[in-house]
């Protein structure tokens, strides 16, 4: 449900395209939007929550915004836990997500895969927890 998670920490991400980024991110990934503020155009999203169905969630924004931020589109590397590697795997694929790393079961006894989005994010699914 919306506003009800409770993230302490949220990776921060700058998109040329946001509104498309945003798009992405629900389509391929599974994201919910939690909340998206416009900016004076069509074309510019000044900040974006969007939450992971099984906790978490990143935030999101247009590089030309500014927001204070120096981070640069396509520069960041996220890791989400998913307790569906296999299918979300499918899903990024069929959604646009460019295969990095296809699913595979790690040494230290986690299922897992790497993709990139079309602005060039990493973004890497699997059930590893931490521990």
């Amino acid at each position: 449900m919306p506003g009800e998670n409770k993230t302490l920490v949220w990776p921060v991400l700058a998109y040329e395209d946001a509104p498309a980024g945003i798009r992405f991110l629900v389509n391929a990934f599974g994201f919910q939007e939690n909340v998206v503020y416009p900016g004076e155009t069509p074309d510019v999203v000044l900040h974006a929550e969007l939450l992971w169905p099984e906790g978490g969630g990143v935030m999101l924004g247009s590089a030309s915004a500014g927001e204070g931020h120096a981070i640069r589109p396509g520069g960041c590397a996220v890791y989400l836990v998913t307790s569906t590697p296999d299918e979300l795997f499918d899903q990024a694929v069929a959604g646009g997500a460019e295969v990095v790393v296809a699913p595979e079961d790690k040494d230290y006894g986690a299922r897992g895969f790497t993709v990139r989005d079309p602005e060039g994010n990493e973004w890497s699914f699997g059930t590893y927890s931490g521990g």
